[in-house]
């Protein structure tokens, strides 16, 4: 099985005939992905040929929904329109939403996850993340789909190119279902989230976890993971190495004394069982260990 996304999903891109929206809409179809629609409304009518498929144009998620039966939404849109997009795909009542865009204003990602919320119907996975893959069932987002193959570990990854790297470092067991959650401060999935997913999905065997410095989401997750959580987990943190002081990439990624710490986050991890490498190969090594029953 895979959580989220699977081979029956069907997929419509928000900002589809951008040309990020264009190049990666034609990744998702040549890894497999059903995509079904595009949504523009100044192109509401026309069909695009991506990757030797007629794909058409709609005017929205609701009308796109109502043709072809979409249930995800990928979102390649410009910042300043982020929220309206997501908005307007929470309002068509769309399960799942995919926010590839990066630099959305926090307001903006605060306004429309709470909306979501508020709806009750739609999950958001971003902004700023690489999307999710079930390998060999569907690919939505900006995930390469031949670095690995279908199989029984769970990936739940702030970073993308982590997720991309754990992806290739264990592709000889393969994965159910690797989902990049984005590094910024307000992201509508969490770790706890896909954890959760992960243990009630029956063909997930075992997860790692990607969290990096700054915030306290990695230990809000150990905390669940104590209570609710009887499958292995391999952890982890990005920024074992970061000087004193120093903030990374991610706009989450903010360090307060102690609080937000790799070490600190190790220790929390540790804490309730979950082993922590200190190198995304090292971490691979030990879930191998894992699969291994070593």
């Amino acid at each position: 099985m895979a959580i989220f996304l699977t081979e029956n999903s069907s997929v419509v891109v928000q900002g589809m005939t951008g040309s990020e929206g264009m190049r990666h809409t034609r990744r998702m179809l040549e890894s497999g992905t059903a995509i079904v629609g595009g949504v523009n409304p100044r192109k509401a009518g026309q069909s695009v040929d991506v990757a030797d498929t007629a794909v058409p144009v709609f005017g929205g998620v609701r009308e796109a929904m109502d043709e072809t039966g979409a249930d995800v939404s990928v979102v390649f849109v410009p910042p300043a329109f982020t929220k309206d997009a997501v908005v307007e795909a929470v309002d068509a009542g769309i399960p799942l939403v995919v926010v590839i865009t990066e630099g959305v204003p926090v307001h903006d990602s605060a306004a429309l996850f709470a909306y979501a919320q508020a709806k009750g119907t739609t999950r958001v996975i971003g902004p700023n993340c690489p999307g999710l893959i079930s390998p060999g069932r569907s690919n939505a987002g900006i995930i390469p789909a031949n670095i690995t193959k279908s199989g029984r570990v769970g990936l739940v990854s702030k970073s993308g190119t982590l997720t991309y790297q754990m992806m290739y470092e264990l592709r000889d067991f393969g994965f159910s279902t690797a989902v990049g959650i984005g590094g910024d401060p307000i992201i509508g999935t969490t770790h706890i989230d896909c954890l959760r997913a992960f243990e009630e999905d029956p063909e997930t065997d075992a997860v790692v976890m990607i969290g990096e410095i700054g915030g306290d989401a990695e230990e809000r997750a150990a905390e669940y993971i104590k209570g609710n959580v009887t499958k292995p987990v391999v952890g982890y943190v990005a920024g074992f190495t970061a000087p004193e002081g120093k903030t990374m990439g991610h706009a989450g990624a903010i360090v307060s004394g102690s609080s937000g710490t790799a070490s600190a986050k190790q220790e929390a991890l540790e804490a309730v069982g979950v082993k922590v490498g200190k190198t995304p190969s090292a971490t691979a090594s030990l879930m191998r260990e894992v699969l291994q029953g070593s």
